[in-house]
C-alpha cells in the first residue's frame, strides 16, 4: 500500500507514557509541532475519549502510540475517532499497518538499527522513528543518534526518518534536520512544560539536573521487566547499585509503598510509574525518566 504524506513538522514530542495527556499533545500541536499520546494501556472507551479531546482543541496533526510488547486494544477505538498518526514501538507493527492504513491513517515505527529502517520501509510505513540510546524512558536502542542516523537514513531512502534521543533544544533538534533528519522528537523537554501531567517535584528536579545526573538502568523494572530505561539517579537507584545491583526478589526495600496516585491507589519501590500531578509520598524515590540532555533543561515553560 502507498505510503501517505507525513506533515513537514520540524519538532515531534515523545509519547511520554501517562505523563502526556490530551492538554499536552493538543498545545504542542496547536503551537505547530507533533503532539503525542502514548495509549498502550488506556481502555478503548478512554483512548477513544483523549483522541477526541486533542482534536477538539486543535485539527493540526498528532499522534498516538502503541508499544507493542501487549496487543493494542484500543487501536480500532482511535481510528474510529478520527486519530491522523498511529506509532508503534517495541515491536513487530506488520499486524496492523493495513488496519491504520484502511482507516486513513498514516503509521509512524521506531527503529534501532539499519536492518530495522530497511524492514519497516518495506513494510510500508509512511515514517521511522529512528531513537538512539540516548533517549529518556524505555530505551529500544543500544546505539548513539550519531552513529545510528547516518546508517538508518541510508536505509529509509525516501520514507521520512525523525531522530530520537537526547535531544532538548532547538539548536541540537537543528543539527539533526541539517543531517537530514526530517524531524527531532523531544521526550524530556515536553515533560517539563505547564501542560505536562508531570509531578511539580519531578519538574523541579528535572530543572537542577545536571548533564551527569541520569543512568541507563534495568533497576525500575516493576511492570515491564526485562526493558532498559534511562532515569535521574534518586535515593532508590543509589541505594540498589550500593547493594551491588541484586535481582527482583532480593533488592533493597523491595514492596515499600512509595506513593499514592490520586485515585488512591499505591505505588511500590522500583515501579515504572512516574510520579503525576496528584500523587502523594516520595516523589523523589520514584521512577524520574529523563533523556542524556536534561541537564539543558532549565524553566517549565
Amino acid at each position: 500500500m502507498a505510503s501517505l504524506p507525513i506533515p513537514a513538522i520540524p519538532l515531534w514530542q515523545a509519547p511520554t507514557g501517562s505523563i502526556a495527556g490530551p492538554e499536552l499533545a493538543a498545545a504542542v500541536s496547536a503551537a505547530g509541532g507533533m503532539g503525542a499520546m502514548a495509549l498502550t494501556w488506556a481502555a478503548p472507551d478512554q483512548a477513544a475519549e483523549q483522541v477526541a479531546s486533542v482534536r477538539s482543541i486543535t485539527r493540526a496533526p498528532f499522534l498516538v502510540n502503541y508499544v507493542l510488547t501487549r496487543p493494542p486494544a484500543s487501536l480500532e477505538a482511535v481510528l474510529d475517532a478520527g486519530v491522523p498518526i498511529v506509532a508503534f514501538s517495541w515491536g513487530d507493527p506488520a499486524p496492523y499497518l493495513q488496519t491504520v492504513h484502511r482507516a486513513g491513517a498514516a503509521v509512524v515505527a521506531q527503529a534501532t538499527s539499519a536492518a530495522g529502517a530497511k524492514r519497516l520501509k518495506e513494510l510500508g510505513v509512511d515514517a521511522i522513528i529512528c531513537q538512539g540510546v540516548e533517549a529518556g524512558g524505555h530505551v529500544q536502542s543500544s546505539t548513539s543518534l550519531a552513529t545510528l542516523l547516518p546508517a538508518v537514513l541510508a536505509a529509509a531512502g525516501s520514507t521520512p526518518v525523525i531522530a530520537s534521543g537526547g535531544i532538548a533544544t532547538g539548536a541540537q533538534a537543528a543539527h539533526w534536520l541539517a543531517l537530514g533528519a526530517a524531524g527531532a522528537m523531544l521526550g524530556t523537554r515536553f515533560v517539563c512544560t505547564r501542560e505536562s501531567r508531570a509531578h511539580p517535584e519531578y519538574k523541579r528536579l528535572l530543572i537542577e539536573a545536571g548533564e551527569g545526573s541520569v543512568a541507563l538502568t534495568v533497576c525500575f523494572d516493576g511492570g515491564w521487566p526485562y526493558a532498559a530505561h534511562r532515569v535521574l539517579r534518586n535515593s532508590t537507584l543509589e541505594e540498589w547499585e550500593a547493594a551491588g545491583s541484586p535481582p527482583a526478589g532480593e533488592r533493597p526495600g523491595e514492596g515499600e509503598r512509595l506513593a499514592e496516585t490520586a485515585a488512591g491507589d499505591h505505588v511500590c519501590r522500583y515501579e515504572d510509574t512516574a510520579p503525576r500531578v496528584g500523587f502523594t509520598g516520595d516523589i523523589e524515590a520514584m521512577c524520574l525518566y529523563a533523556g542524556a540532555s536534561v541537564g539543558q533543561i532549565l524553566d517549565e515553560p
